[in-house]
């Protein structure tokens, strides 16, 4: 009787690791079930209370605004002006999501941005599930679910997936056309791909140039170049149909790219490709220059909690690198990576399409048993693994004291556990324990998420400015006021307070504006309030002081006083 106890909880808890391991490993479906649960817990935390992130995300966002206000769905306008920068599809998708929001009854549904970030969440979750699919390529199921989780964690596809932008769809398309390429290139004795397999890469395909134009193709071309150089024959990419494919492309993206070329007379695709996308190549725009070698140091961020593992992994894939798998993972990798680090412009999420490579050699340098405390250096380097969220629990908590004068207490308990499980982790990598390292880290990350997305960024009152704007302008005792700007002309104060705000340029202007009758509101920094006060003198005016807001401007590195004035009520 005495020796049936200790047998009983080995087996409970056999049962509760390897069985049910075992079990859910059974099927894709459920793998991909725990992986939208993982998805889900890193990417929902603070997607609807995270303010509109200047500046791209509110100019996507108050451009599919302005479609569903006029009903045209071929130009992209900010306002006033032209957006040719990026194909219509993340428009299309935004705008079809927001009127979803509006027939289902959320309220005030073209200014929540939430409803525009739907699309970058279902990216975001697509990229996953498609890394996991172009994984199987190369490992079996448990190989690929580890380096789907190691997407659904990273930081830089935390950040896309609550961002009203291009880059977590873009970042799918890319997946599931470089792993129909993928299986094309290890398969290519077989002569037949799956139609599922093409059908995944030639949508991917298609989706990727209506969303972020030839990206998609420098993606895959280079790689497929690259490979077949390599083979010294292209042949195998026959396998992808490409004629068949090639048609359905155009059948997708030619309508619009057609209808935009007649309604701008052309002047689309002078300013995405000759002053956008050359802009980029041959000068650094504004505020976006960094130096070569931008890419590989903010990796060690970007892609946390897997970077410094995939550091490790590195001299496994240049050892290995003649094997195919490898050399496929390096092709998707190394020339798209080498032209991102020599383009002037840089941003960080710009690599994130090549990521799902990187976590591929990493869990396979790991499966290897290549990557462990027995490499040199590595279990000093591994410190990074809990340098992340132990930084970060203290750099908000400095930045929330400075700017609000208090400590975010709601995120500490999230923020704390997200270190501590962080610091398990490099402990684990120390024990040689590779795969529960991994799944600590993986447990880091979703708390890190609740922490500074879920709680943090609520207490940062003082960095929502244009929320707070907006909200006086929603509570003025009078319907539409006519609302004006001036020093302050962030996009997500378009986005929130209306397409039709004023943007003035000075003191004089702003009392003007006021002057001319009926309810209205005008913002004035405090840079301004000496002129605009001399202006309202003259006009023999005495406009409302309703507020005045103070707060950090992330954008332009500065505090700032804005008075909200009023007149006609």
């Amino acid at each position: 009787m005495d020796g049936s106890v200790p047998q009983q909880r080995m087996s409970l808890r056999h049962f509760s690791v390897a069985q049910l391991t075992s079990i859910v490993e059974r099927s894709h479906a459920r793998l991909c079930a725990v992986l939208v649960l993982l998805s889900l817990v890193c990417f929902l935390p603070g997607f609807t209370t995270l303010q509109p992130m200047d500046r791209d995300e509110p100019r996507y966002a108050q451009a599919s605004k302005q479609m569903l206000e006029t009903g045209d769905f071929v130009d992209i306008r900010f306002q006033d002006e032209a957006r040719h920068k990026k194909p219509v599809g993340i428009y299309w998708m935004q705008s079809v999501s927001v009127a979803i929001g509006e027939a289902l009854g959320v309220p005030e549904a073209r200014t929540t941005i939430a409803l525009y970030r739907m699309p970058s969440l279902f990216g975001a979750i697509a990229t996953v599930l498609l890394t996991y699919w172009a994984a199987l390529a190369f490992f079996g199921r448990r190989g690929a679910f580890l380096t789907a989780c190691l997407m659904a964690t990273c930081v830089i596809l935390m950040v896309e997936a609550r961002l009203a932008k291009t880059d977590a769809m873009l970042t799918a398309c890319s997946v599931a056309v470089m792993g129909g390429l993928a299986r094309a290139y290890l398969s290519r004795g077989a002569g037949v791909l799956p139609r599922r397999a093409l059908l995944i890469f030639w949508v991917g395909f298609a989706l990727g140039i209506l969303i972020k134009g030839p990206l998609i193709l420098m993606f895959a071309g280079l790689a497929a170049a690259l490979l077949s150089y390599k083979e010294r024959s292209a042949r195998w990419l026959l396998t992808l149909r490409p004629w068949l494919g090639l048609a359905f492309t155009l059948a997708v993206v030619l309508p619009w790219f057609v209808a935009i070329a007649i309604k701008s007379s052309g002047a689309f695709f002078a300013a995405s490709v000759g002053q956008d996308m050359l802009g980029k190549v041959g000068t650094a725009q504004r505020y976006h220059w960094a130096p070569p070698g931008f890419y590989l140091l903010s990796f060690f961020a970007t892609f946390w909690p897997g970077a410094i593992l995939a550091a490790i992994a590195a001299p496994f894939a240049w050892i290995h690198r003649r094997e195919e798998p490898v050399a496929f993972a390096l092709a998707w990798i190394v020339p798209s990576w080498i032209i991102f680090e020599i383009v002037p412009t840089k941003l960080p999420h710009y690599t994130m399409p090549l990521l799902p490579a990187v976590a591929i050699i990493t869990v396979m340098a790991i499966a290897r048993h290549f990557v462990g405390p027995h490499r040199p250096a590595a279990k000093l380097a591994t410190v990074l693994i809990p340098f992340i969220p132990v930084g970060l629990t203290i750099g908000l908590s400095a930045v929330a004291w400075s700017f609000d004068g208090l400590p975010p207490f709601r995120a500490l308990p999230a923020l704390v556990v997200s270190s501590l499980l962080a610091l398990w982790a490099w402990w684990l990598f120390v024990k040689n324990r590779m795969v529960p390292t991994l799944w600590a880290s993986f447990l880091s990350s979703a708390f890190l998420a609740i922490g500074v997305f879920g709680f943090a960024q609520l207490d940062l009152r003082s960095l929502k400015i244009s929320d707070r704007l907006a909200e006086i302008a929603r509570n003025v005792p009078c319907e539409n006021p006519k609302v004006a700007t001036l020093g302050y002309r962030e996009p997500s104060l378009v986005f929130l307070t209306g397409t039709n705000l004023g943007m003035v340029d000075t003191g004089a202007e702003a009392s003007r504006f006021l002057h001319q009758g009926g309810c209205r509101v005008v913002f004035v920094d405090k840079r301004f309030e000496g002129e605009f006060q001399a202006e309202n003198e003259r006009l023999q005016q005495q406009p409302v002081l309703s507020t005045r807001i103070e707060g950090f401007n992330i954008n332009s590195g500065r505090r700032v006083d804005i008075a909200a004035y009023a007149a006609g009520f």
